[in-house]
């Protein structure tokens, strides 16, 4: 059974000053066998993305590898692209080209789904571990893009596959197979609209798109500010 471990922060600003530091030190493991980070997109994470690229000499291993939890299937220099959200960290922390596991949304879907899962699978039968892990939370219940059930479905067997996001925008996502392999999974949740996903996710909702898909985890931590989960002792 997955074990639940919250943290709730005072402010918003708590929160993204925690996560920074957070990332800071994953980002910075050291070894030849360093685990990679997976970032996700959305709004909750992009202040502390955009603290850690405004430092000078930003730290990390040599051996560091970088992943996205999903990807809208858009051009990469889209807005609503989640690499082109991070890719004024990836900037400051110089990583080479083959560093960055992304989403080649300039492949037709389906093989943007296929080439991702490769890259996944390469990383993990050559050794590569994933350490840190951040996920967000929809307030809909749905984490990375994964929806549904029908998403939870067709992805058993798969690393990564494509999606179709209730929004019309098709997408490409990482599977709860490719979680099961996340050392430290987190959740981060903010804002008022995130509530009751927060309360269907500490009540271990097994309804909740994003507690089934983290089922095969052993541990997950939810960090959440006051405005989403104000009842929290």
């Amino acid at each position: 059974m997955t074990r639940l471990v919250t943290r709730r922060f005072a402010s918003d600003t708590e929160l993204e000053s925690a996560l920074a530091e957070r990332l800071a030190r994953a980002l910075a493991a050291r070894g030849a066998a360093a685990p990679a980070v997976m970032l996700s997109g959305g709004r909750t994470p992009l202040p502390a993305y955009r603290a850690l690229a405004a430092r000078p000499a930003l730290a990390h291993s040599p051996a560091l590898r970088v992943l996205l939890s999903d990807e809208r299937y858009v051009p990469a220099d889209s807005p609503a692209s989640n690499y082109h959200q991070i890719e004024p960290l990836i900037a400051a922390l110089a990583l080479p080209a083959g560093a960055v596991l992304r989403v080649r949304t300039e492949l037709p879907l389906e093989d943007a789904a296929r080439d991702y899962e490769r890259q996944l699978a390469a990383l993990l039968e050559s050794g590569g571990r994933i350490g840190l892990g951040l996920l967000g939370l929809g307030a809909d219940g749905h984490t990375a893009s994964l929806f549904s059930a029908a998403d939870l479905e067709r992805a058993r067997g798969h690393l990564a596959l494509a999606v179709q996001r209730p929004d019309g925008m098709p997408g490409v996502s990482v599977t709860p197979e490719l979680l099961a392999r996340v050392e430290e999974p987190v959740f981060v949740a903010a804002g008022e609209d995130k509530r009751a996903a927060v309360r269907s996710l500490l009540a271990g909702d097994a309804g909740l798109t994003a507690w089934r898909a983290v089922a095969g985890c052993a541990q997950v931590e939810l960090w959440t500010d006051q405005s989403a989960a104000p009842a929290l002792a």
